[in-house]
């Protein structure tokens, strides 16, 4: 596929935002460092109001980033769906994904795109992420080949079946392949269901010696027993999506949600100072909607999408 007129660099960065103009600005500037060349910067704007189009004004007139505002807030999913479409049909190589709150090292490509020359044929490669304190995330730890999370980065490379959407590299041709992450999902699990899906076909890897901070309100990742009150109803998204990625886990799918609906209410029986019969209804609603949940999978196509 030919480029568009003036695009010659092999990588989209796609960073999807929402609002959040500080934090951006920072992912943006530790985009603007990395040392591997042939990286083009694009920010997915779910329709923001706190001024990130005017802040990125002045660098998409002098070319350093690129600009794509959705014309509604698509949710993550949604924001994601729309950048990976973008990048294909603007016909760049590999797409390296993130939110708004990542904050990559300057060698974090670097790291990735040395690994893509030397491991082969892949479906995705994940870096490393840390909290601000150094610490591992653990609302970006990966999951091993049985989805169980990882618990050891002190090898250079790790096989994975499960990443989040953190410094996530795609070759474009798998998303040819596989499609789009769901946009329907609009939050949460979109980004395990989608490299679940691609893991399931090629093999894929964690890199180690990539490094990002996320640089997320609390290295607690989600929990509906302990969260706040006004997160509490987002949870339903969660427990809804994650029915439709067990669910291609077969018979071991299956047995993880029977025991994750129970423990996941004991949880809140236990841990939860307030709000508790709330808090089970989102639990046993989002997984019940998830059994009739069918939303489809999209895969990019000759046009570009509007707005970009």
């Amino acid at each position: 596929m030919k480029r568009d007129e003036g695009m010659a660099k092999d990588i989209a960065a796609v960073v999807v935002t929402h609002n959040r103009r500080a934090l951006l600005a920072g992912c943006v500037e530790c985009l603007l460092r990395q040392t591997w060349p042939g990286l083009d910067v694009w920010i997915i704007d779910n329709a923001s109001t706190d001024g990130t189009a005017d802040m990125l004004a002045p660098m998409v007139a002098d070319g350093r980033v690129r600009y794509a505002n959705t014309g509604g807030n698509l949710g993550g999913a949604g924001g994601f769906e729309y950048g990976l479409r973008l990048a294909a049909e603007r016909g760049y190589e590999y797409a390296w994904v993130m939110d708004d709150d990542a904050m990559p090292e300057p060698t974090a490509l670097e790291a990735l795109m040395r690994a893509a020359d030397e491991v082969g044929e892949f479906g995705f490669l994940s870096g490393k992420v840390l909290w601000t304190d150094g610490s591992v995330c653990r609302m970006n730890v990966q999951r091993d080949l049985r989805l169980r999370n990882i618990a050891d980065f002190t090898p250079e490379r790790i096989p994975c079946g499960a990443a989040t959407f953190v410094s996530l590299l795609v070759p474009i041709r798998v998303v040819r392949e596989v499609g789009l992450p769901i946009g329907a999902f609009f939050i949460w699990a979109d980004d395990l269901e989608y490299t679940r899906r691609i893991s399931l076909k090629y093999p894929c890897w964690v890199v180690t010696e990539s490094v990002t901070v996320h640089c997320c309100a609390t290295n607690n990742g989600g929990n509906i027993a302990t969260d706040t009150a006004d997160r509490i109803p987002r949870y339903r998204y969660a427990y809804r999506n994650e029915v439709v990625l067990y669910r291609r886990e077969g018979l071991r799918g299956a047995m993880h949600l029977l025991l994750r609906t129970p423990l996941h209410i004991g949880r809140v029986l236990l841990k939860s100072d307030g709000r508790r019969l709330e808090r089970i209804r989102v639990i046993l609603g989002g997984t019940l909607e998830g059994l009739s949940f069918r939303p489809p999978i999209r895969y990019p196509g000759k046009r570009t999408p509007s707005g970009a």
